[in-house]
C-alpha cells in the first residue's frame, strides 16, 4: 500500500474528553484539548497498512458495518473533542458503577457502543488500550448474547453486557454495549481510541440494540431530541471541539441552519444536489445524490468519477490508469459519435460490449448501502474493470459536451482524468504552494450552495519544508448512488445538527472561536 495507505490509519476519526463544572445555565462543559501531528504516529500510522488492514479501517472510515450472528436555550449536555491534526476527534466516556474511563469515537455512521473486554486475551491491540472489567462495577448486568461487527476482511467480535454507561455529566442506566474479545491487531492497536460510541440509528444497530442515544432520549436525560457537533479547525488552538447533546449552542454558528430531511433511518441519510467544483457544474447530481453526514469519516468521500475530477483541477496525484487510458483511446471517439447522435447515455457502455447490462445499472457499482441491506462484498468501486472505467468515460464526456469542446479537447482531458483517479483507500497529495490557485469545491444541499475553499479541504501534516498536503476527498462508489459521505471536512466548515425528534438534519456556517 504504502505511503497511500498511512491516510486510511492517520486521517479516521477519534474523539477525547474533560469535565467541568455544571454552569448556571444547565450547559455540562467538557474541555478539549489539540495534538499535533509527529513523525512517530506517522510512522506507526504506515505499520497499520498492509492490505488486509487498510480495507478494514477504510470500511468502518466511511461508516459501513455489517451485523455479524447475534446469539438545556443552550441546555443540554456538552462534551469537549480533543483534535489530531484535524483528521482525529475523540472523547472520554465511562462505563459502570465506579466508571471506568474509556476514549472512543461518537459515531454518527453507525449505532453501536463497544468497547475492549478484560476478557479480551487473544487479541495484541487489547493490550495497548483500557479495558472493561465488569467485576469492578456493582451496576453490571450479565447478558452474554454473541455479537459480531465486520469491518471490511477484519472484524470485532465479542459479547453483550449491560451497565451504566456515563457521557460528560449524563449517565443512561442499563445500557446494553458489546465487550469485545477480539478485534483487528495492527489497525486498532495504533488507534487512539478504545471503542466506539454510535450515534446512527437503531435500524443498523448489531442485535438491535437500542443506541445510547435513543437511551438519552428515552430516559429524559436531555431536553430537545438534537445533539450537534462543532469541530474546531484552527489547528493553533488546543480546543478541538463539541458536541452538545440536547441542544445547540449559537457562538458555535453564524446564520441559520439549512434543514434536510432523512431520507432512510440507519445513517443520517439525505438528498444533495449538484456538486460544482470553481462554480461550474459537475452535472453528475444535478437531478439528485444521496448524503450521509458522518462524523466518523475524515474525508469526504464521493464517487470516482467526480473525485477524479475534483483531483484533477485541484493538481492532486492518484492512481495512474492504464485500463481507464486504454478505454479512452479505443472507444473514446464512438462514445463521442453516440453521445452525439443522442443515444441513451446509459446504455452505450453495454451497446459497445464493455458491459454486459442492458443499461439499468448506473455508474456506482461498488458496495452495497447498509440501509437498503447488507453489504456485497463481491465487487469494489473500480472492481468493474473496462466497463467502469467506459461508464465514467460516458459522464465525463457529457459534461466536456456542455462546454462546447473538440474531439481533441475532449480525449485529452478524460486521459488526463484518467491519470488523476484516486485510491478508495488512500490519499491524493497536492502541492502545498498551490493552494492559492485551487478552486472552490460546492455542495447543493436543500436548495443552498455549502462552499469549501482549498484551505478547508487541504489536510497539511508538518510544518516547513517537510509540510505534506493531503486533499481532503477520497472515492466510494455504491450501486444504489451516487452517495457522498460528508465526514469531518466538511462539518469541520459546516456546524451540523442531528434533529431526531423532526428527523432532519441541519447545516451553518461553522465558528471558528
Amino acid at each position: 500500500m504504502g505511503t497511500r495507505g498511512s491516510a486510511v490509519t492517520v486521517l479516521s476519526i477519534l474523539l477525547f474528553s474533560l469535565a467541568f463544572p455544571v454552569s448556571a445555565d444547565g450547559v455540562f462543559r467538557i474541555g478539549l484539548k489539540k495534538r499535533a501531528l509527529d513523525q512517530n504516529s506517522r510512522l506507526a500510522a504506515r505499520l497499520a497498512v498492509r492490505e488486509e488492514e487498510a480495507a478494514a479501517l477504510a470500511a468502518r472510515k466511511y461508516g459501513y458495518f455489517e451485523p455479524g450472528p447475534v446469539g438545556p436555550g443552550e441546555e443540554g449536555n456538552v462534551v469537549a473533542l480533543k483534535n489530531y491534526m484535524n483528521a482525529q476527534y475523540f472523547a472520554e466516556i465511562g462505563l459502570g458503577s465506579p466508571p471506568q474511563n474509556f476514549t472512543v469515537i461518537f459515531d454518527t455512521g453507525s449505532s453501536n457502543l463497544w468497547v475492549p473486554s478484560s476478557k479480551c486475551y487473544f487479541s495484541v491491540a487489547c493490550y495497548f488500550h483500557s479495558k472493561y472489567k465488569s467485576s469492578l462495577s456493582s451496576t453490571y448486568q450479565k447478558n452474554g448474547r454473541s455479537a459480531n461487527i465486520h469491518y471490511g476482511t477484519g472484524s470485532v467480535s465479542g459479547f453483550f453486557s449491560q451497565d451504566y454507561v456515563t457521557v460528560g455529566e449524563l449517565t443512561i442506566k442499563n445500557q446494553v454495549f458489546i465487550e469485545a474479545t477480539r478485534e483487528p491487531s495492527i489497525t486498532f492497536m495504533v488507534a487512539k481510541f478504545d471503542g466506539i460510541l454510535g450515534l446512527g440509528f437503531k435500524e443498523i444497530s448489531v442485535g438491535k440494540v437500542v443506541p445510547v442515544w435513543d437511551n438519552m432520549v428515552n430516559q429524559s436525560l436531555v431536553k430537545e431530541s438534537v445533539f450537534s457537533f462543532w469541530f474546531n479547525r484552527n489547528t493553533e488552538d488546543g480546543e478541538g471541539g463539541e458536541i452538545m447533546f440536547g441542544g445547540m449552542d449559537p457562538k458555535h454558528y453564524r446564520g441559520e441552519h439549512t434543514y434536510v430531511p432523512v431520507t432512510q433511518k440507519g445513517y443520517w441519510q439525505f438528498d444533495m444536489g449538484d456538486v460544482l467544483i470553481g462554480g461550474q457544474t459537475t452535472g453528475f447530481c444535478a437531478e439528485g445524490c444521496q448524503a450521509i453526514a458522518d462524523s466518523g469519516t475524515s474525508l469526504i468521500a464521493g464517487p470516482t468519477t467526480i473525485i477524479a475530477e475534483v483531483n484533477q483541477k485541484i493538481g492532486a496525484a492518484g492512481i495512474v490508469s492504464q485500463q481507464c487510458k486504454a478505454v479512452v483511446s479505443q472507444y473514446g471517439e464512438k462514445i463521442m459519435e453516440m453521445l452525439m447522435e443522442k443515444e441513451e447515455p446509459a446504455k452505450i457502455c453495454s451497446r459497445i460490449g464493455l458491459c454486459a447490462f442492458d443499461g439499468t445499472r448506473g455508474v456506482s457499482m461498488g458496495i452495497k448501502s447498509m440501509v437498503n441491506g447488507k453489504r456485497d462484498r463481491s465487487t469494489g468501486g473500480l472492481g468493474d474493470g473496462m466497463c467502469s472505467y467506459c461508464e465514467m468515460a460516458v459522464v465525463w464526456m457529457q459534461s466536456q459536451l456542455v462546454q462546447n469542446q473538440t474531439l481533441e479537447q475532449v480525449l485529452n482531458y478524460i486521459s488526463e482524468l484518467c491519470e488523476r483517479l484516486p485510491s478508495p483507500m488512500g490519499e491524493s497529495a497536492v502541492d502545498c504552494n498551490s493552494l492559492s490557485s485551487m478552486p472552490t469545491v460546492s455542495f447543493t444541499i436543500g436548495g443552498k450552495i455549502f462552499d469549501l475553499k482549498p484551505e478547508q479541504y487541504i489536510l497539511k501534516v508538518g510544518d516547513g519544508s517537510s509540510a505534506q498536503c493531503i486533499s481532503g476527498f477520497t472515492a466510494l462508489d455504491v450501486p444504489q448512488g451516487p452517495l457522498w459521505i460528508l465526514g469531518d471536512v466538511f462539518m469541520g466548515a459546516y456546524h451540523t445538527v442531528f434533529d431526531y425528534g423532526q428527523q432532519r438534519v441541519g447545516f451553518a456556517e461553522a465558528a471558528q472561536i
